[in-house]
């Protein structure tokens, strides 16, 4: 397995190990002491999610708060731009992104830490990207973050992204208030 750190403290990229041959592929996708070891991951996730789209939809940027979750994401099919923001207030890197291309191909992972907004966009046709998550879906705790918020300038790689109703209508960073979003600490 190969961890490549990010410019956002607790972001990693992940390379597991891809056993090809004639027949396919196997990779393992989550070995708890591994990847604790290793990734420096949290050992525990409670959730599992697999979300279905099309080319140019965008999903988010999403985060809970005050009950935070931090995400393993992977392609099962296709390719998506996956993007990480720093959305924790005080933090040295506030309003930061970091981009990364997950395909099904090369079986890459990320991993975004709680405090971080997340979202995606899919680049391929279609795409099925699953998610494990290190805490349970709260509504009440659900934000976003524009997608398109000009204080952290994205470079999304489709012009005209495919949005739901509700990530149209998120405010930007500057908009959100003190109570809705996660401090820095250190």
């Amino acid at each position: 397995m190969n961890i490549q750190k990010t410019e956002l403290p607790g972001v990693v990229l992940i390379e597991p190990r891809i056993f090809r041959d004639d027949r396919g592929y196997f990779v393992e996708t989550w070995q708890q002491e591994r990847y604790a070891a290793e990734a420096g991951l949290p050992e525990r996730f409670v959730q599992d999610n697999l979300s279905s789209s099309t080319k140019g939809v965008l999903r988010g940027l999403h985060y809970q708060h005050p009950r935070g979750q931090g995400k393993l994401v992977q392609v099962i099919q296709g390719e998506i731009f996956d993007v990480a923001v720093d959305i924790r207030v005080g933090s040295p890197t506030y309003l930061k992104w970091v981009g990364m291309q997950l395909t099904s191909a090369d079986g890459r992972q990320a991993y975004i830490p709680p405090g971080f907004a997340h979202g995606f966009q899919v680049v391929s046709d279609t795409a099925l990207v699953m998610y494990k998550c290190t805490d349970f879906y709260v509504p009440t705790d659900e934000s976003s973050l524009a997608w398109d918020d000009p204080d952290v300038a994205i470079s999304w790689p489709v012009d005209s992204p495919i949005l739901s109703p509700k990530d149209a209508d998120a405010p930007r960073a500057k908009d959100i208030a003190p109570g809705r979003v996660p401090r820095f600490t250190s």
